[in-house]
């Protein structure tokens, strides 16, 4: 079980988000977060991954994500920013593992069953002919695959992704979302991913928490709410549909 209890993070002078509370009580999850730009998408998955100062608190299983240590949070949470941030020259296969490392000792390798996860992984995405390849050579959408393989290594129970698709074509968005979701449902992990296409939410995802003024305005349930439901909630943040 997922909870966020009142969170509120403040920047300055502007409150981004205020009282915001959900549960997600059903393992294997993909739950999308809707929102108009501006409305505090990005800042809620930094809350929740811990590199955000916020009042309230988030928490996994009944224990507080605040309260663990940097290594525990890492081995609790993952959280796949909009840019990876990686500048130096590695192999594909290097960016995978490094989903490993929370799991890891000081200079520890990877074990063989995390390689050939790695290996899986890669093949999963598309990339298994590119492992060797310089990351920094990728284009930029084998680049967003390759960080899609690295979440899939990962053992964190919680994984928080913001817009993993903004590099991909069109058929390769709808591929990576079929691909989170089934990889979601098949290991029981919490999953919560900012896209901006909402059609691709509707299609994947389990649940959706639509964010309005800083707060939850809506939670939908693509699989079972009325189709009109859907569409006043989404007409509300996109305008008439």
């Amino acid at each position: 079980m997922f909870t966020v209890e009142n969170l509120a993070v403040r920047l300055g002078d502007k409150n981004i988000l205020q009282n915001v509370h959900f549960t997600i009580d059903t393992p294997g999850q993909l739950v999308g977060i809707l929102g108009a730009n501006g409305s505090g998408k990005t800042t809620l998955l930094r809350a929740v991954a811990g590199l955000l100062p916020h009042t309230g608190c988030c928490l996994m299983d009944g224990v507080p994500l605040e309260s663990l240590s940097t290594r525990c949070l890492a081995q609790t949470v993952s959280y796949i920013p909009q840019q990876s941030g990686i500048s130096v020259s590695m192999s594909a296969r290097e960016v995978v593992l490094m989903g490993c490392n929370p799991r890891l000792g000081v200079l520890q390798s990877p074990p063989a069953a995390m390689c050939a996860a790695a290996e899986e992984a890669l093949r999963t995405v598309g990339l298994a002919d590119k492992a060797e390849q310089d990351y920094l050579t990728l284009s930029g959408g084998e680049r967003q695959l390759c960080i899609l393989a690295r979440t899939f290594v990962e053992d964190a129970p919680l994984q928080l992704l913001d817009e993993p698709d903004s590099a991909l074509d069109l058929a390769n968005r709808s591929h990576m979302a079929a691909l989170l979701g089934e990889f979601v449902h098949a290991s029981g992990k919490t999953a919560l991913i900012c896209l901006h296409d909402p059609m691709l939410m509707l299609d994947w995802c389990d649940t959706l928490i639509v964010l309005q003024n800083g707060q939850v305005g809506a939670m939908l349930y693509p699989r079972t709410d009325p189709v009109e439901a859907l569409q006043s909630a989404l007409a509300a943040v996109y305008g008439p549909l």
